[in-house]
Parts: C-alpha cells; sequence; structure tokens
C-alpha cells in the first residue's frame, strides 16, 4: 500500500530487444552509456518486439525516460487510451549488471501527476518514488545491487488506475558473474491486464455503422473502473497486447538455448508460466544462480514479481516445432495471454490448437 504518489528510480542499463541503441557519451567517458527514451522507441509492429541483446560493459548507464499519454492497440483492431512511459506498453525494456551505476531522469510529458516505483532499486522512497507534476521532472541514481527480473510502474493512487492504463515496464539485472549458462536466445515477457469498455461514441458509431454502409473506424476503449475493482478483466495480455505472438511468433533454432525474462505486472492476477511441450530445465525464481531450481513445468509469478526461464529445444526433443506459451489459469490465456514460439521451420502449422 502506498501513502503517498511514487515515482521510482528508473533502473535501465543495456537496452534490450532489436532496437539500436546510441552510446552518446563514448569520447567523454567510456564507461558511460545513455540512452533518451524520447528517442529510441521499442518497436511495436507487428508485435512489440520481445527480442533482448546482452547488456553493454559500460558501468554507468543514464536514461532519460518520457512520460506521455498515446492510443495503443490491446488486441488486433483494438485501441485504448494509455498512459505510458517511453509511448508503449509496456514501455522501454532496461537491462543492467549486479554493480552497476544507474542515472535515471523521468520526464512527465503528460497533464496529470505520475510517478514510479523501481522494484529493483535499494533508495529511500521519499527521495526518488515521489510525485512528478505535469512538465516536471525527476532524477536520482542507485546502484544494481540485485539480479532478476523485476517490475517498474507507476506508484501514484490509486495504483490499479495507473497499472491498468499502461505504466509498467521490466528491468533486467544479470548476475555479476551470468547466469550459469550461455543463451543462444533471450526474450522479455510482460503479463498484465485491462479492464477496458466501449465509450458512448464507440456504441453510437457501431449502431450508425449497422444503419449504413459506410465503415465507421472504432473508437479507443477506455478504462472500467468496477471491472477493475470486480478483477473482471477485458483482455490478459503478454506485452501489452492479446494473442499478437500467434500471429507472430518467437522465433528460434532447433538445439537453441532460450532464456525467458517473465515479468508480472498485474494489477491483480498472478502468472502460471508455462510453455506447451517443453521442460524448463533451468527456472531462477529470484536472481541468484545458486537457488535455480531444475526440471519445472510451470511456474507461479505473483503479481509485481518476475523469474527467468530456460528451456532447450533438442531435436529429438522439443525439436522443431510450434508451442504454445501461456498463463496456465486457462481463462486468462482465453483472454489473450497465448502466444507462439516457432522452433525451426515447421510445416505443419494448422494443429497449433492453443
Amino acid at each position: 500500500m502506498y501513502n503517498r504518489p511514487l515515482i521510482s528510480s528508473l533502473l535501465t542499463v543495456g537496452v534490450v530487444g532489436a532496437v539500436a541503441l546510441t552510446v552518446t557519451a563514448a569520447r567523454h567517458d567510456p564507461r558511460t552509456e545513455r540512452v533518451d527514451f524520447a528517442r529510441v522507441r521499442r518497436n511495436t509492429a507487428p508485435a512489440y518486439d520481445a527480442r533482448l541483446q546482452p547488456t553493454s560493459d559500460a558501468a554507468i548507464k543514464e536514461f532519460r525516460i518520457p512520460i506521455e499519454d498515446a492510443t495503443i492497440e490491446i488486441a488486433k483492431g483494438v485501441t485504448y487510451q494509455g498512459w505510458t512511459f517511453g509511448g508503449t506498453v509496456p514501455g522501454p525494456v532496461l537491462r543492467a549488471r549486479q554493480g552497476d551505476l544507474v542515472r535515471v531522469t523521468v520526464v512527465n510529458q503528460s497533464p496529470m501527476p505520475h510517478s514510479i516505483d523501481f522494484h529493483a532499486a535499494r533508495i529511500p522512497a521519499n527521495v526518488a518514488y515521489r510525485m512528478i507534476l505535469p512538465k516536471d521532472s525527476i532524477s536520482f541514481e542507485f546502484t544494481a545491487r540485485d539480479a532478476g527480473a523485476f517490475m517498474v510502474h507507476c506508484g501514484t493512487p490509486p495504483v490499479t488506475m495507473h497499472l491498468m492504463q499502461g505504466m509498467y515496464f521490466a528491468i533486467i539485472v544479470d548476475p555479476r558473474d551470468g547466469w550459469g549458462t550461455k543463451a543462444d536466445k533471450e526474450f522479455v515477457l510482460v503479463q498484465s491486464e485491462f479492464y477496458a469498455k466501449h465509450t458512448g461514441e464507440a456504441l453510437s458509431s457501431a449502431a450508425s455503422t449497422a444503419a449504413t454502409t459506410t465503415v465507421a473506424m472504432p473508437m479507443p476503449m477506455e478504462a472500467d473502473w468496477p471491472a477493475a475493482m470486480a478483477k473482471n478483466a477485458s483482455h490478459v495480455v503478454f506485452n501489452g497486447r492479446a494473442f499478437q505472438y500467434k500471429d507472430a511468433p518467437l522465433k528460434v533454432d532447433v538445439g537453441d538455448r532460450v532464456r525467458f525474462f517473465v515479468v508480472n505486472a498485474g494489477p491483480s492476477f498472478d502468472s502460471d508460466f508455462h510453455i506447451v511441450g517443453a521442460i524448463f530445465d533451468r527456472v531462477y525464481p529470484d536472481g541468484d544462480p545458486k537457488h535455480v531450481l531444475t526440471g519445472v513445468q510451470t511456474s507461479l509469478i505473483p503479481a509485481g514479481g518476475g523469474a527467468v526461464f530456460e528451456t532447450v529445444f533438442e531435436k529429438n526433443a522439443s525439436g522443431e516445432g510450434l508451442y504454445a506459451f501461456v498463463t496456465h489459469s486457462f481463462a486468462d490465456a482465453e483472454k489473450g495471454a497465448v502466444g507462439i514460439i516457432q522452433v525451426g521451420a515447421p510445416k505443419q502449422f494448422a494443429t497449433m490448437v492453443h
């Protein structure tokens, strides 16, 4: 429970994804990496880019993160009036290594107060997590002491509203000496819920369309607070959009060891992460490789939590084929929390029914 609006330290280091990041400080200090997420935006077409690149060797990471309103797509053809970090939901993926110094500037470009709560940071909340008024900003720094997959989110009350509007993203902190294995591919997945309803204008437009031959553009959906309080989600998603990875599967090769960083942004549901047809040979419930679990079929991630998963798509086992990843709470999967991993170039696509 928050007793004041929170603006948390945005830990980021080694940006993730196939987005190209520019190191602007190399001439001045080779140990410093600077990224401005107003200029570097995560690709969301045809799907949110879940791919990760390794963190950089820079010991100091500096990040500028804008807060802005945006119309986002939460399912195919379904738009929503969201509040965002960096213009996307989830916001940018941040990556660091234990021991890195992280310097963060958060700029509120929206018309209302917001804040940030960084689950990976050990820092006084009254210093870093305070409210940021419109056209204001906050800067702070911290040392990334703890490894793992962490949530970052707006903590301004009511926190549920700010989360259901899309104000969250993942921060990954790698152990100082690595995870103990070499991954061929890495992906980030953030599970979350939307509580959306059609606006009165959208309903009127739909009625008009039924009576004419003109096709009206659908109006963005809006927040349904009573549904959120009743935990009656309209959509449960990975990386901000329902079912997007069924149309645009995550692609890996036969024999790849694949590492998944999974964060559950909630605001209210647990995630029961599972891959159909595979077993996790390694699960890291926290950032300590000594705590690794082996031979896991499904693992629970509470709202606000994160975990790291590895599986190997070996030939003659979980080899070439299609594999659904889901929350095994199937009422939630039916609302959008399901995607496909394509291993190799399988010929039979019609048999994948999840």
